[in-house]
């Protein structure tokens, strides 16, 4: 996956944070399936996220940004902010 799939899929999954919140707000939509949902969104984008990071520094180290894949689930939640 190149940069820019991984920053169409960032606004991908912002847009759909946005949408669930407004159906949730409408009442379309009960709490705790937005929650649910919202916590897979935010693991996904966290994943975008990290990947993007180790690409660029991986290119910025002058090695090959493909080499970088997405990490699972726990290992990138696992990080200490």
């Amino acid at each position: 996956m190149d940069e820019k799939e991984i920053l169409r899929r960032i606004d991908e999954y912002v847009g759909e944070e946005q949408r669930l919140r407004d159906r949730y707000q409408r009442g379309d939509l009960g709490r705790d399936e937005e929650h649910r949902r919202l916590e897979d969104l935010e693991v996904a984008l966290d994943q975008c996220w990290d990947l993007l990071r180790r690409r660029r520094a991986r290119l910025e180290a002058g090695e090959d940004p493909d080499d970088a894949g997405v990490r699972p689930p726990d290992e990138v939640e696992g990080y200490l902010q």
